[in-house]
């Protein structure tokens, strides 16, 4: 069986949220609601924190977590990642996860849906999920990624536009949402950071694109759960509103 890893990257700084991975939920940090979920994946045999603070790295070792130091000069996760995959000196066909350590609600479900599909699909060199969507709001949300793929759910491209776009309304729209989870072939993986990045990558600021316009497949994994990511305050509030929902038995 292919070796699996999960490697969450976590930074220190934050434009909108500093010190983001440090900020509690319910009295406990984000970084250490995301890894206790994380860890109840079935389908990886190892889980690491990937930082490049020292901050970070005394939060997680109080926990228990597995930590490792990575350069402050990165410019994305997924290059953090790396480095990490790196240092851990995984073979070139290990599927490496990277779990975003902004999303304290993460269902360690989708990690094993990840794991799985680059199990199954030998000739794809990553994967991410997806989320139906349904109504305005989020279709027309800059903020919100949307996706179009083929009939063998390889993504045809990633936008921050409302995309397909309804020529004639016929019924309810839908559309898939893009969920930011990511598994990559670690061979690929140090490809892909040494690609140069895509001028569509760059004008639309979506990091996935540049495997597009390499000419890399991406499969996506369609799944019923819907991310909720901390990139502010009031998102904090919202992550605490459902938590203490969650805990009185509230079917949310």
């Amino acid at each position: 069986m292919t070796h699996a890893v999960g490697i969450i990257p976590a930074r220190y700084a934050s434009k909108r949220l500093p010190g983001k991975p440090l900020a509690l939920i319910q009295g406990r940090p984000m970084i250490q609601h995301v890894f206790e979920r994380a860890v109840k994946a079935k389908t990886i045999q190892r889980l690491v924190i990937a930082t490049d603070d020292s901050r970070i790295r005394e939060a997680a070792s109080s926990f228990g977590a597995d930590v490792l130091m990575t350069s402050p000069d990165h410019q994305s996760g997924t290059d953090r990642v790396a480095e990490a995959a790196r240092q851990l000196l995984l073979p070139s066909e290990a599927v490496v996860v990277n779990i975003q350590g902004d999303e304290p609600l993460l269902q360690p479900e989708v990690v094993d849906q990840l794991v799985e599909t680059l199990r199954e699909a030998a000739d794809v060199p990553m994967a991410t999920l997806v989320h139906p969507g349904f109504g305005h709001t989020d279709f027309h949300d800059p903020g919100v990624v949307k996706v179009v793929f083929d009939a063998r759910r390889r993504a045809l491209y990633f936008s921050r536009a409302p995309i397909p776009h309804p020529r004639e309304a016929t019924g309810p729209l839908t559309y898939y949402k893009h969920i930011g989870l990511y598994a990559f072939r670690n061979h690929f993986l140090q490809q892909f950071t040494k690609l140069p990045p895509g001028v569509l990558e760059q004008m639309e600021k979506l990091e996935q694109l540049r495997a597009l316009e390499h000419g890399f497949p991406i499969l996506v994994v369609p799944t019923a759960y819907d991310s909720v990511s901390v990139d502010t305050p009031l998102d904090l509030m919202k992550v605490e509103d459902i938590l203490e929902d969650l805990s009185a038995g509230s079917d949310l």
